[in-house]
């Protein structure tokens, strides 16, 4: 029984510190932050956007890969972002001839 509660001790002492950790405040005011934070918000928009920057960014990352399972993991890994905006299909208002 004993050792039970020695246990339970060590498992309260653990989570303890790692709830004091995930709530630890996040740092504010770093410029060099900042500029990541915002030039990862414009890559992302221009994935989304722009596919002949999402098919060059695919080539970059994912062109030097041979092993055939890798490689299609990292095309997928595109997909995160959506469909490009102008690879979308066209509504039907805009195909009716």
């Amino acid at each position: 029984m004993l050792k039970y509660h020695a246990a339970a001790l060590v498992v309260l002492a653990l989570l303890a510190t790692g709830t004091a950790r995930a709530q630890a405040p996040l740092p504010q005011n770093n410029p060099a932050a900042e500029a990541n934070v915002k030039q990862s918000e414009q890559y992302s928009a221009l994935l989304r956007s722009n596919p002949a920057f999402r098919r060059k960014r695919e080539a970059i990352e994912c062109g030097p890969i041979t092993d055939p399972q890798l490689h299609a993991s990292c095309i997928a890994s595109f997909e995160a972002y959506g469909q490009p905006v102008r690879e979308r299909p066209a509504p039907p208002s805009e195909t009716v001839r």
